[in-house]
């Protein structure tokens, strides 16, 4: 039997500073990924800063969010992958594989 992988998304949205009409918009969740398929979770923003920076969030069960990714210095981490595409406003998250132990929370947050 083929195993199910769980990932619960919520959108949160984080900014420093003020919002302007600035904002970040998540795949909505939960979703369910089989164990060893791809995943990619979207995230797009809107922002009336000239360079906004974007983070990827993770939250394991009983435990505090943790910082994943962030695009002005890392885009790979623990086997997970996002690229700042600002032509396409876009941070997707992806990951080759996912697996049972990443099943979590996962938040996608903007600043200056």
């Amino acid at each position: 039997t083929n195993m199910l992988s769980t990932i619960s998304i919520l959108a949160i949205f984080l900014l420093f500073g003020g919002s302007n009409g600035d904002s970040v918009t998540q795949t909505e969740g939960p979703v369910t990924f089989s164990e060893g398929a791809p995943m990619i979770l979207n995230c797009t923003y809107q922002s009336s800063y000239t360079s906004p920076v974007l983070f990827w969030y993770v939250q394991y069960l009983n435990n505090a969010p943790q910082l994943l990714l962030k695009s002005s210095t890392e885009t790979e981490n623990q086997g997970f992958q996002a690229n700042l595409v600002k032509r396409e406003n876009s941070f997707h998250l992806q990951k080759r594989s996912v697996q049972i132990s990443d099943s979590a929370l996962y938040y996608c947050a903007m600043t200056d």
